[in-house]
């Protein structure tokens, strides 16, 4: 039996996020044209050429509704047609320069819409905006492709999401208490108030603007290098964003003259772990603790470099 209520919430959303964006207003972002003659363009805008046929297809559109907008933009000077030399009975439809002109001021005053909005909301909550557009997306949308995930330094405000992202985690799925959430504020605090460029890095790992995942290399002294933190959101599994942070951390170690990386972890981590198996780490020992609550198995692992 279907959720009706989930449906209902489901319809006002759509209602909400249309009133939102000014879609029932005649008016396409304040400009002479409707939403539809928005969509015509920056689709013909997109392609180097494209036919009716394919505007038809693409944009669910009857083709006489299509014709007559086209016929519009032709004697306002946006578009200009040429045969189509596959199908000598199409049209190969593109954008002049003032289309083109056109066309990019909606992105522009689309932009500043969502930028305006945006500016209302606190720190952190756009991305918390795009993330559930994200996540809508992917399950609605079976063409969806995941955003590319790009690996960066670390900025402003990443030390506290460390924190508070690893604090959440491992609270949920491992039932460890505050302490661990205090052990990680202590490692990060202590990494960024004695920051050293020349001998230390944080890498975040970033998807669609949002972080995914994190690890930080700091000096331990006397040629030790520490990986401490490592972590991958669980909306970013199976990307091999893991592997992909502690090599460079290795990377970023070798290259400082370090002569050797050490880390502490928890053999219930098992699929960090495995990446420290797979890059050359070895076990060097191990110790029954209860520092966060449930008893774990702490182990020290050293990869020679």
């Amino acid at each position: 039996m279907r959720d009706i209520a989930l449906i209902e919430t489901a319809r006002d959303f759509n209602r909400f996020y249309t009133n939102f964006l000014g879609l029932l207003n005649k008016a396409y972002l304040d400009s002479p044209y409707t939403l539809t003659d928005a969509r015509i363009l920056f689709e013909i805008g997109s392609h180097d050429g494209i036919s009716a046929a394919a505007l038809v297809r693409d944009l669910h559109l009857d083709p006489a509704y299509l014709s007559r907008i086209l016929k519009r933009f032709r004697a306002e000077g946006l578009i200009e047609t040429s045969p189509d030399p596959a199908d000598l009975r199409s049209q190969i439809i593109t954008v002049t320069d003032r289309g083109r002109q056109q066309f990019e001021e909606f992105g522009r005053r689309a932009n500043a819409q969502i930028a305006a909005r945006f500016d209302n909301l606190a720190i952190g909550e756009p991305q918390a905006v795009v993330s559930a557009m994200d996540t809508i997306r992917a399950l609605l949308d079976p063409a969806a492709k995941p955003a590319p995930a790009i690996i960066r330094a670390h900025r402003a405000g990443d030390i506290g999401w460390i924190v508070q992202s690893q604090g959440r985690f491992y609270a949920e799925e491992y039932g460890w208490d505050l302490r661990f959430e205090a052990l990680v504020a202590e490692v990060a605090g202590k990494f960024l108030a004695n920051f050293d460029p020349e001998k230390e890095y944080c890498w975040i790992a970033e998807r669609g603007g949002i972080n995914v995942g994190s690890v930080l290399v700091a000096n331990g002294g006397d040629g030790i290098a520490k990986l401490r933190l490592l972590y991958v959101d669980k909306s970013a599994r199976g990307l091999g964003l893991g592997k992909l942070l502690v090599d460079e951390c290795i990377r970023f170690c070798r290259k400082k003259g370090y002569s050797e990386l050490q880390l502490w972890t928890n053999d219930m981590l098992e699929t960090a772990r495995a990446i420290y198996v797979k890059s050359g780490f070895r076990l060097v020992s191990e110790e029954r603790h209860c520092m966060f609550g449930p008893e774990a198995n702490g182990q020290n692992w050293a990869l020679p470099l």
